[in-house]
């Protein structure tokens, strides 16, 4: 039996609902026939939008989304997508999928999609192909007064009298890779020139430098020391991990029990990452100003299985072991909440580590949905200390987080083993545990089960009853929220 401490007096931080976000970005099937399905579609939908996606990422609270991009940002002028007769190009991932970037979808469609779903705007803004002044212009649009700018005028007349509200913008975007291909301290320097002209439209947005991919420190090394020399307009550091981005742990859906396990020591070096890269952050006094943003995220499996009839570019089934994978890296998150200040999964739908796959009439939650909404009631709570006995072995480990608010305990736990059920028992240090409280368990005995169009609730999770002074079950590869 393993037993979970709960450390009471021991408080780690505010977790910021920001850490559970999302990511759109014009890339497959994200946008069109995923959000997008046209104010003209038979589908339902709300002004274009999938109606039954708006309302069941809703459900979930989303707390923010970041739009464009990823790399499709890199490539994107903003004028494209306002106003009428908007332009048909060739989108960042055209040499991949033959498609065309319609620009259906823009600024003032991506703005109603986060009112309808009451989630912050994060904005990633264009550093590699267009000037510092081309995105000023941007801000200028999107958030001066009703009726003070020609541009401002410009927004009114295209429906939106007045400014958007837009509080975080990403300057560039993976800039070590597509988005310039540029040296640490090159891109250092960009960044201050852009944020200086930036900053002159709105000093109260946050603004988020382009941060490391991976283990590769020496971007941190090479960005953060010059930003600690500049004028600090920056509120933010962007951080990328895929956890199997190699191809080395399987098939989406084909996998072994050797493969779930390499995942999940991958899954767990998230925290490694943001242990390494804080501590690069501390050593130059940035702390206040470089809170990390792990604004892309998840499982990119090198071989993914056809999903519909239409194939979309790195489209892939989601399993119980990338919701696995979604508990480890939230909880590891929650753990860490006074470095990381937001997390963006990648991405919302039809892609990647998605909460949605949608084709057509068809749209249902993944495994990985139902994780975010397990979790959701972490969001602004206060994160507590949480010590596991007998835990060093990963491919037996229990992935935990704890958090108290309005007098409530939420303790949400991953039993990474494969094989083998966990038995657990609950120790309050500073607080006698109650004897009521209620559990929510994902499971299935099937390590590889996921849903799909034809079986949509294959993976969903069930509600009961328990008692936080008795011992617990939770089978394998099962993940578990406790509320007491």
């Amino acid at each position: 039996m393993k037993t979970i401490y709960l450390i009471y007096p021991k408080k780690i931080g505010t977790i910021a609902p920001e850490i559970y976000g999302h990511f759109t970005e014009h890339i497959g099937g994200v946008i069109y026939d995923g959000l997008w399905v046209g104010k003209d579609s038979s589908i339902p939908n709300i002004n274009g939008f999938r109606k039954e996606l708006i309302e069941k990422l809703k459900a979930i609270n989303p707390p923010v989304i970041r739009w464009p991009g990823g790399c499709f940002a890199e490539g994107y002028d903003w004028r494209d997508g306002i106003g009428e007769n908007r332009p048909t190009r060739p989108y960042w991932w055209t040499p991949d999928d033959g498609r065309y970037e319609s620009n259906e979808v823009g600024t003032h469609e991506f703005m109603e999609l986060c009112e309808m779903t009451g989630a912050k705007a994060y904005f990633a803004a264009n550093l590699t192909s267009v000037s510092p002044l081309h995105i000023r212009n941007w801000m200028d649009y999107c958030l001066s007064p009703k009726g003070t700018t020609t541009l401002a005028k410009e927004r009114e007349k295209n429906g939106h009298p007045e400014p958007f509200e837009i509080p975080y913008w990403g300057v560039g975007n993976e800039n070590w890779g597509d988005g310039g291909n540029m040296r640490p301290e090159t891109y250092a320097d960009e960044f201050r020139r852009y944020v200086s002209v930036m900053n002159n439209i709105d000093s109260k947005v946050d603004f988020f430098a382009c941060g490391s991919n991976s283990f590769e420190y020496e971007w941190t090394h090479g960005v953060v020391p010059i930003l600690a020399s500049s004028l600090k307009y920056v509120n933010g550091y962007s951080m990328h991990y895929y956890c199997c981005f190699e191809g080395s742990c399987g098939d989406a859906v084909d996998f072994t029990v050797d493969e779930w396990d390499k995942l999940m020591v991958r899954a767990n070096r998230m925290e490694e990452i943001i242990e390494r890269n804080w501590n690069i952050i501390c050593s130059h006094a940035m702390q206040e100003y470089c809170k990390l943003v792990v604004d892309e995220w998840g499982c990119w499996h090198a071989k993914r299985a056809k999903l519909g009839a239409n194939k979309h570019l790195l489209e892939q089934q989601s399993t119980m072991r990338d919701a696995m994978v979604t508990a480890i890296t939230l909880n590891i998150f929650n753990r860490h909440c006074d470095k990381v200040k937001m997390a963006n999964v990648a991405q919302l739908v039809n892609n990647l580590h998605a909460l949605f796959l949608a084709e057509g009439e068809h749209c249902i939650t993944t495994p990985t949905y139902h994780v975010f909404d397990m979790y959701k009631g972490h969001q602004g709570a206060e994160a507590i200390d949480v010590c596991v006995s007998e835990n060093d072995d990963v491919a037996t480990s229990l992935s935990v987080s704890a958090s108290c608010k309005d007098g409530k305990t939420l303790v949400t736990i991953g039993n990474l083993s494969a094989t083998e059920d966990a038995v657990i028992s609950l120790n309050g240090t500073g607080m006698e545990l109650p004897s009521k409280g209620v559990m929510y368990l994902l499971a299935h005995e099937d390590i590889h089960a996921h849903n799909t169009f034809e079986n949509p609730d294959t993976v969903v999770p069930t509600m009961k009853e328990f008692n936080p002074r008795k011992s617990i079950v939770i089978p394998k590869a099962g993940i578990v929220t406790l509320q007491f």
